[in-house]
């Protein structure tokens, strides 16, 4: 996440909880050190963003409750999980409230540029819900899976196989699949053009790599 992204998402974080945050949560937050985080918050501080320091159980910083920020973007990316999720929730009927959900989704839809609906439409096709992932992967495999999916980069992947055998090979991805236990890629072994259905949890290690590669 580039630092400016972060001073964004960090004010929203802020403004989105009734309660103050310590330092060290935000930094775990947003995986990077305490340091980096004080230094986001005297950004914040010289942006003139009203950001107090809370004493006592349940304090923290925080952002005074009178603020409001800008309307909110969405990315292509962004609105394909909201969407995504949403459609799984109401599908699976978790939730009672299933117009109020459908109507907020129509308007994550609308409030898109065409280009980012194009890709929404795309990025939708590839996603699949069969149930709640289980298993647990690397928080940077996660990060450089998202990427490569979300921008159709290729990936070189490092994986233990069902024999216990580490292999690595130049993925690119063309589906992500979710049921109950695992989450699994399936992958176009590139150059060669075959596909494979890789398990995330057996991902060690994984790379974006240049988009040159075919």
């Amino acid at each position: 996440m580039k630092r400016t992204e972060r001073l964004f998402a960090l004010a929203e974080h802020l403004r989105g909880r009734r309660s103050g945050i310590t330092a060290d949560a935000l930094a775990e937050r947003f995986s990077v050190t305490v340091r980096t985080i004080y230094r986001d918050l005297d950004s914040l501080r010289d942006a003139a963003f009203p950001l107090i320091a809370e004493q006592g159980r349940g304090g923290g910083y925080a952002l005074d409750r009178s603020y409001a920020l800008p309307p909110v973007n969405f990315t292509a990316r962004e609105a394909a999980l909201v969407l995504a999720i949403g459609g799984f929730a109401i599908e699976s009927r978790l939730v009672p409230f299933v117009e109020t959900l459908q109507s907020g989704l129509d308007k994550v839809r609308s409030a898109l540029s065409l280009s980012a609906q194009r890709e929404l439409v795309d990025r939708l096709d590839e996603l699949a819900f069969l149930g709640v992932p289980a298993l647990p992967c690397a928080p940077a495999v996660r990060t450089a899976v998202e990427r490569a999916w979300f921008e159709e980069m290729p990936l070189c992947i490092t994986f233990v196989t069902s024999n216990h055998v580490e292999e690595k090979c130049d993925v690119k991805i063309r589906g992500v699949i979710m049921n109950r236990h695992e989450t699994r890629l399936d992958c176009e072994i590139v150059p060669e053009g075959s596909r494979k259905s890789i398990r995330l949890d057996r991902i060690t290690q994984a790379k974006v790599m240049n988009p040159s590669i075919s």
